[in-house]
């Protein structure tokens, strides 16, 4: 699996469509995307990570920066995705940060 994380309009589907090969409407048979939303209320994360793994390139957008949020279920919920980030780049064969459509290999 190739992980793909990167900020929000970053160009991380456009990376992964030429990674691999594909158009945009073909990458929903390869990928699968805005899994930093499936962390959030997620009981078991470790077992969703391996879900998420059994996918040929799995893309989440990093939600750590900027301000904390002040609601106490958001905090949670961007904890969740970190959580689930860390999982995903473990189990991965490949990680790439993707920045202003300029990818950058972690990993």
């Amino acid at each position: 699996m190739i992980f793909i994380t990167g900020p929000l309009y970053s160009g991380k589907r456009e990376y992964a469509c030429s990674l691999l090969g594909c158009s945009s409407e073909e990458l929903e048979r390869h990928a699968v995307w805005d899994v930093q939303e499936l962390a959030a209320g997620c009981a078991d994360l470790d077992a969703l990570a391996e879900e998420l793994a059994q996918h040929e390139v799995v893309i989440a957008t990093e939600v750590g920066g900027g301000v904390v949020p002040v609601d106490p279920d958001e905090r949670a919920a961007r904890e969740a995705a970190g959580r689930l980030g860390c999982l995903l780049a473990q189990r991965a064969e490949r990680v790439v940060r993707v920045f202003c459509s300029l990818p950058v290999v972690l990993k």
